[in-house]
């Protein structure tokens, strides 16, 4: 048994492995997994899994070189290593950065300080807008207007909103529902909401290149797919084919929601204090006891 042991020692020094393990060394491994899984389940959804399975082809054949003694190969890959490295950055660049976005974008750095001391009292938005939000889609929905309105959060939206016209209006169902109407000069675009006011109208918005949404949806979905994905607003989509409400929300797609479920979405973001919504849920159940 001891001999055994030794040789195993041995084998993990050949190897460069420890031959004890410390706690520190079991949460390591348990980072490193955990990125792992999540570096995949990401590249699985992009266009980089394609890439991904090529180099993987590569990788086999070029360790059947090695098995094989193949010399010329073996050296004209140690000589390209360095350029493909580079040349796989390039290529990835748009998944790279949206990477990086996404990480940016996590909540936990917000959990530990706070970047908006001047966030307002009431929320982002009034409950008179939700209101009028709600209203208007469910509106055009029965007439089957398309409409793409876009919710700003805590991040800036300027970069979108220089791409349409200034509107600068307070939210209601009568301004939108006049923007998206037909043969309009406005309609055509994305409408971009911050706080209680219509900011701009007409926007471009990036399409979303995630594989996994579904054929049948249109340049309309994709881009309040798209525009979740690189940002933290939420995107409120009225079908112009089937007249039926979506939400996009941080890279996924909600279809087929009713009046009180798109108004629930709306309040999940709304981001009021604590306090105040417990005194309204308070008010709201006095009023139905009496």
């Amino acid at each position: 048994m001891q001999q055994l042991n030794t040789l195993i020692e041995t084998y993990l020094k050949k190897m460069h492995m420890p031959t004890t393990i410390h706690a520190t060394d079991v949460v390591e491994i348990i980072i490193l997994t955990f990125l792992c899984y999540y570096i995949l389940a990401w590249i699985k959804n992009t266009k980089a899994w394609a890439l991904l399975k090529g180099v993987i082809v590569i990788a086999i054949f070029i360790m059947l070189a090695a098995f094989f003694q193949m010399n010329t190969i073996v050296w004209i890959v140690t000589n390209v290593f360095g350029i493909a490295a580079t040349a796989i950055v390039v290529v990835l660049q748009p998944e790279l950065r949206k990477a990086l976005e996404e990480l940016g974008q996590k909540n936990f750095f917000s959990t530990l300080v706070s970047f908006d001391s001047g966030k307002a009292e009431g929320g982002l938005f009034s409950d008179r807008t939700i209101n009028e939000i709600v209203k208007a889609c469910v509106e055009m929905g029965k007439v089957k207007t398309g409409a793409l309105i876009v919710i700003e959060q805590h991040q800036s939206l300027k970069e979108f909103e220089r791409t349409g016209i200034d509107v600068d209006g307070i939210v209601s169902s009568q301004l939108l529902i006049n923007i998206f109407e037909h043969n309009t000069p406005l309609h055509d675009g994305a409408v971009i909401v911050r706080g209680n006011r219509v900011i701009s109208a007409t926007c471009y918005l990036p399409l979303s290149d995630n594989m996994a949404l579904s054929k049948d949806l249109g340049t309309r979905h994709r881009a309040g797919v798209g525009i979740s994905e690189v940002t933290d607003s939420l995107t409120v989509i009225v079908s112009e084919e089937t007249g039926k409400i979506s939400v996009a929300y941080n890279g996924g797609l909600e279809r087929g929601l009713d009046a009180d479920r798109l108004k629930a979405r709306l309040t999940e973001i709304q981001d009021k204090p604590v306090e105040e919504k417990k005194r309204k849920l308070w008010k709201g159940r006095t009023r139905n006891e009496a």
